[in-house]
């Protein structure tokens, strides 16, 4: 990577299932100096995960504009999916990719949370390197009770209001999680029966996740959940050291407790992009995983070769 100052921004909104809103709001994003690496929708999440990189102050802009157009087209009492989420641009995280250290992402990703306010009225909770109390340095602590449980909560517990803003959320695009953040990897397995002819339980996804999750004493640095997913079992994951527990490794032990209880992974899906560093070439987790071209999932890779804008 060059001298230049590099920034990517993983803006996650609260709707899967439209494409039309989803362009809508990537055009939003669209500002000179920013290039846009990768956009996925997930219907049964209702989620879609943008991914952007270039200089600070254009990736700054780029990711505002991009939560302001999701308030405008987001109407979270009509939306519901299995992902947790607080708002319409439910998470914005800065991450730095080269040229920049974590803690000037984490004054972006403040100036990001007081421009959100200004100019759109949602309210911003900071987290993880953002975060100005340690109550909320980790994602999950903030969205807990989600939008619904956080209209009532944010007005009547002093400890659960906005960063910036608020009490109130704003009434249908709630509010926005601004924070700053390591590279972290979206990682989906998909689970099958060792016997024909019989589907697995989410229980059984959901004793995996529970299994491996690091805050149960699971793997270091990867949070998970179990849902239902295209009809099928899924555990979904967050992994947020790759250095400390590589993608191989977080492959083979939902393999091995996926046996424990007579399934399978049957496939793979990355949600945005993963660091060059990450990518293992001969690994069984990338042979799993559907649609994977390093030249396209690979962030270095696709720096030189960014997607047109809608």
């Amino acid at each position: 990577m060059s001298d230049v100052p590099i920034v990517e921004c993983v803006p996650n909104f609260s709707e899967g299932t439209d494409i039309g809103k989803i362009h809508e709001i990537v055009r939003a994003m669209r500002v000179d100096g920013v290039h846009l690496l990768d956009f996925s929708m997930d219907p049964d999440h209702n989620r879609s995960v943008v991914t952007i990189a270039g200089t600070p102050e254009a990736v700054l802009e780029s990711a505002v504009r991009g939560a302001g157009k999701a308030a405008e087209l987001i109407d979270l009492t009509k939306q519901n999916g299995v992902h947790p989420r607080i708002g319409a641009a439910d998470v914005i995280p800065f991450v730095p990719c080269g040229g920049i250290s974590l803690g000037q992402c984490a004054m972006l990703a403040r100036q990001a949370g007081m421009a959100i306010w200004r100019r759109f009225g949602v309210p911003v909770y900071f987290y993880e390197a953002a975060a100005t109390r340690p109550d909320r340095m980790n994602l999950e602590d903030v969205r807990r009770g989600q939008f619904e449980g956080l209209l009532t909560a944010s007005v009547k517990d002093a400890t659960r209001q906005p960063d910036v803003g608020g009490p109130e959320l704003h009434k249908t695009a709630g509010a926005s999680a601004v924070g700053a953040r390591k590279f972290l990897i979206a990682y989906n397995v998909y689970l099958v029966s060792t016997v024909p002819d019989l589907s697995v339980p989410v229980s059984v996804a959901r004793a995996i996740a529970k299994d491996i999750r690091a805050s149960n004493g699971g793997l270091l640095g990867v949070k998970a959940m179990g849902v239902v997913a295209n009809g099928r079992a899924q555990v979904s994951m967050n992994i947020t050291d790759f250095q400390q527990t590589p993608m191989g490794k977080v492959y083979a032990t939902v393999a091995e407790f996926a046996a424990k209880h007579g399934a399978k992974i049957s496939g793979g899906e990355l949600i945005g992009l993963i660091p060059e560093q990450a990518y293992e070439p001969n690994a069984e987790w990338v042979r799993q995983t559907v649609e994977f071209d390093p030249e396209q999932k690979v962030l270095e890779r696709r720096l030189k070769q960014p997607l047109d804008w809608p």
